[in-house]
């Protein structure tokens, strides 16, 4: 029987907090289950398991970064809505580095299909990019290289990889302009004729 009080969303916006309180890798059913001063049992009831929790800790974490970069992105379009839509990425990676985390999750296709703020995020990304006239499978690449390049600098900006003395956030400004030049000349696949 569930414990009352806890539920699943509790538990995993739970583990959420926990995650920037002391890292995702330390974030584990027994530091939940002390958290809520229950049996690590009591949790069995609202997660399956580990993994289980982290997947849901990664669409959970995925649906609030969409929405932070919906509405930086709003209203905006080309260069403006890149550098929103950087802008946003970049301070949630730096506000939440436990919840950031959990984005490097692998979710299971299936479930990604059907979590609406999956799509929710391909459709903004997207549209981010209608501005640049991309297309399959050009779009999937573009998305690619943002991915890396937003994650790899945050990564490194949070690890303190940046030691040189020039200001990061220049850096980061200078990467989006680098960023958007480079969406505004896509090399664009050639369609074969058969």
């Amino acid at each position: 029987m569930p414990r009352a009080g806890l539920t699943r969303d509790r538990v995993v916006a739970a583990a959420a907090d926990l995650a920037d309180e002391v890292g995702l890798e330390n974030v584990s059913l027994s530091a939940l289950a002390r958290r809520f001063g229950v049996k690590d049992a009591s949790l069995y009831s609202h997660v399956r398991n580990l993994q289980d929790l982290r997947t849901r800790l990664a669409l959970l974490v995925g649906g609030e970064m969409i929405d932070r970069i919906a509405v930086a992105v709003a209203g905006r379009s080309g260069r403006d809505a890149l550098a929103a839509f950087a802008g946003a990425y970049r301070e949630y990676a730096l506000q939440h580095p436990g919840r950031y985390a959990a984005t490097s999750i692998q979710v299971d296709q299936s479930l990604v299909a059907d979590s609406p703020a999956m799509r929710r995020t391909a459709e903004i990304t997207y549209g981010m990019l209608r501005a640049y006239d991309l297309h399959e499978p050009d779009l999937t690449d573009a998305v690619r290289l943002l991915r890396a390049t937003f994650h790899g600098y945050c990564a490194l900006e949070s690890s303190g990889g940046f030691a040189a003395a020039r200001d990061v956030r220049a850096s980061w400004d200078k990467t989006i302009a680098a960023l958007h030049i480079a969406l505004e000349n896509w090399p664009r696949e050639q369609k074969h004729a058969d």
